[in-house]
């Protein structure tokens, strides 16, 4: 290998301070005019309501998709069995994982960011991508952003862009006009204002605008309608503009061939890398490509599974031919659990394969099925081949985990929810984060506490998750005291505005503690 052994690492990380009271990220080797050998390059890919059983490594027993690139990265690095994101949809756990932040202390309580919302992460939000940038970097996002933009458009205009029919109104003049004087011009707060010196993608897939951006602009203008023919059987579900001819089954692949082009690129240029690829699939709009159509032998989801497996596949490939894989940080996870949303509840099943596995839930819930995903981590010379990991982890610690790497100290204000995943990823099998929370899509909170569970709706409910990963068996009357321990720490990293060692936060709003059931909407819960 051409950098340290998983010895040396070791010791030069044994002095690496985070979470102190700097004021700024900085290097833990001053005066270096490049990053120490032992910085890889990082690859984030974040699937899209890919569920815990969607991957055949985590779920062999009731996984009939077959995911053999995703299952080799697993059998090269490392499996996290108890690995989670912040919620049971996408943009909340989008915006932990940038940040190493729970979303919950934003303005994001419930749901996700709307569309033609504005960003979710503040502009002075320390990223991954910001944080990478300072220590040589180069930062690339290519895919799905889903936490806002800055889009002018007038209040009045705002039906031009979100009409409420299928597939819209004639198209006008007037609607053209509107549409060229947004579209023409730099789109602000974007990725490419958070961190990222790169950008292509789609937005969100299934809204509008139905074309591609490329760093602030769209490419090409939009001049049309999305056709009525897009919006069903699972495909696109807010009408709007389109650039013409557009192709939903075209945006994966699109996503793969950029992917692939900037490792090409960074790895002749001789930079270390940052590239974050949140993927559009498996969400909608499941739009299998020709060639993996039927491929699976049971449905278009498990079709669309396997081509969003193969792009995997190919950007393994694309860091194995530019010679740049033994150096390089691969972590692949999802955004939530799986959405069911191909024909009746229950429709794969009856075919034998279980999306969310041994887990009660999926997409939206606060159960496991709704947050605890596949997570693998593959880093060639530290972590070892095939290693099977079943410590709490979570998608926020992915910040304090590059900071470590980095040799950086983080800001008091930044990552405040996020834990170095490096002694794990190092061969070590104790705990790094004490607890975790997850929250469901309507923003009810579940708090973990070692194998211990959380929820504080009408029960409650406590669950203890080495026993019973079903969840079928609350204990909550049993353990009154467990109860009340655990709604006191939930209340404490409320109040405390952070889950990690360091001085209090302030929370961007009065968080919903949320005491009972859903939520009435509106006000405080």
């Amino acid at each position: 290998m051409s950098y340290p052994t998983r010895v040396l690492l070791s010791a030069w990380l044994s002095g690496v301070v985070l979470h102190s009271a700097s004021a700024a990220v900085r290097e833990a080797e001053p005066g270096r005019s490049s990053p120490p050998p032992a910085r890889p390059n990082v690859v984030i890919i974040l699937a899209d309501d890919l569920g815990y059983g969607d991957v055949r490594c985590f779920n062999p027993g009731r996984g009939k998709i077959p995911t053999p690139h995703i299952d080799r990265l697993a059998g090269q690095g490392m499996r996290f069995m108890d690995g989670h994101s912040s919620s049971g949809v996408c943009s909340p756990s989008r915006y932990a994982l940038l940040t190493g932040r729970y979303h919950w202390r934003s303005r994001l309580q419930t749901g996700i960011v709307d569309y033609l919302e504005r960003p979710l992460i503040a502009p002075d939000r320390l990223t991954i991508a910001e944080l990478a940038k300072q220590h040589g970097y180069r930062t690339a996002a290519i895919g799905k952003w889903h936490l806002g933009w800055d889009w002018d458009i007038p209040e009045e205009q705002r039906e031009f862009f979100a009409p409420s029919q299928k597939p819209g109104p004639p198209v006008t003049d007037e609607l053209r006009q509107a549409w060229k004087m947004v579209y023409s011009g730099p789109i602000a707060g974007g990725p490419t204002t958070r961190g990222f010196e790169e950008y292509f993608g789609t937005d969100v897939p299934n809204w509008p605008p139905y074309c591609f951006i490329e760093n602030d602009r769209t490419v090409g203008l939009p001049t049309e309608f999305l056709p009525k023919e897009n919006f069903q059987n699972a495909l696109a579900s807010k009408p709007g503009p389109a650039v013409g001819g557009w192709k939903l089954d075209r945006i994966l692949p699109a996503l793969g061939d950029r992917a692939c082009e900037f490792i090409a690129r960074q790895a002749k240029a001789g930079r270390p890398f940052l590239l974050y690829m949140p993927l559009t699939s498996p969400h909608t709009p499941i739009a299998v490509a020709p060639e993996w159509q039927g491929k699976s032998g049971l449905n278009i989801y498990g079709d669309f599974v396997m081509e969003t497996d193969a792009v995997v596949g190919r950007v393994m490939g694309a860091l194995d031919e530019c010679g740049v894989a033994d150096r390089t940080l691969v972590i692949f996870t999802s955004d939530n659990g799986p959405a069911y949303r191909i024909g009746p509840v229950g429709a794969i099943e009856k075919l034998g394969h279980f999306s969310s596995g041994p887990l009660r839930g999926h997409k939206g819930s606060v159960w496991e099925g709704g947050h605890r995903v596949p997570f693998v981590v593959r880093w060639p010379g530290v972590v070892r081949p095939g290693g099977v990991c079943g410590q709490l982890v979570h998608q926020a610690d992915i910040m304090a985990t590059l900071a470590h790497i980095f040799g950086a100290r983080l800001p008091d204000a930044a990552g405040v929810d996020s834990f170095s995943l490096l002694p794990l990823l190092m061969g070590e099998d104790r705990p790094v984060r004490p607890h975790a929370v997850s929250c469901a899509g309507h923003g009810e909170p579940s708090v973990r506490s070692g194998a211990w569970k959380f929820i504080p709706s009408a029960g409650p409910q406590l669950y203890h998750l080495v026993e019973d990963i079903g969840e079928t068996r609350n204990l909550a009357a049993e353990q009154p005291a467990r109860v009340a321990e655990m709604r006191a720490l939930l209340e404490k990293l409320i109040i405390d505005g952070r889950s990690t060692p360091g001085a209090p936060q302030a929370n961007d709003v009065d968080v919903r503690r949320y005491p009972v059931g859903r939520p009435a909407p509106g006000g405080k819960q």
